[in-house]
């Protein structure tokens, strides 16, 4: 108010020529588009590095299934192409801790020489959202096994395996089988 009045004050002495003002909303509508531009260039940065929903349960059963189907066809190329391509990927069999993807895909091949099927109990599985990129299932897992030449037998598994979300899609990181099956909710 005092600015103004001393601006009229020169006005009407001659003393001072008016400068010209931008109308105050000008201004704000150049912060916002400013605003915007960045909100735009973000949200592109977010998309272009994958930005995504988190995983959801029925992201995690079709993934599983996707796996006990290539397990049961004996597809190795396809089991090997869902496995986490690291010498940490983990796979706990019969006593033995097999580290590796090509180590893990080579015991496979001689499982898959013999009698190799997979029955999960899928009313029972449950996934587990650990974060954005990483996954837990469990599911009971009727695993119909012999070697080759051999009777099979059937014995149930609860399996855990960790999923870990790569560049190229959910790879299981690591398969653990354990050999009480029982669900049991705690109190």
């Amino acid at each position: 108010m005092l600015r103004r009045s001393r601006l009229l004050a020169r006005r009407i002495s001659g003393t001072a020529t008016p400068t010209p003002r931008r109308p105050p909303r000008a201004g704000r509508r150049r912060r916002w588009r400013g605003g915007s531009l960045t909100l735009a260039v973000g949200l592109s940065l977010a998309l272009a590095n994958g930005a995504r929903a988190a995983p959801s349960e029925a992201e995690a059963r079709a993934f599983f299934e996707r796996f006990v189907a290539a397990q049961n066809a004996h597809d190795a190329v396809a089991v090997k192409a869902m496995l986490w391509d690291s010498p940490q990927m983990l796979w706990y069999s019969r006593g033995t801790e097999i580290r590796g993807t090509s180590a893990v895909v080579e015991t496979l091949h001689s499982y898959y020489a013999g009698t190799w099927h997979l029955e999960p109990d899928m009313a029972s599985f449950r996934a587990t959202v650990l974060s954005d990129t990483v996954l837990q299932l469990l599911v009971p897992v009727v695993f119909t096994r012999g070697d080759a030449g051999q009777p099979p037998q059937a014995n149930q598994f609860l399996i855990c395996q960790t999923l870990v979300l790569s560049p190229t899609g959910w790879k299981v990181a690591s398969i653990l089988p354990i050999a009480n099956t029982q669900l049991k909710n705690s109190k």
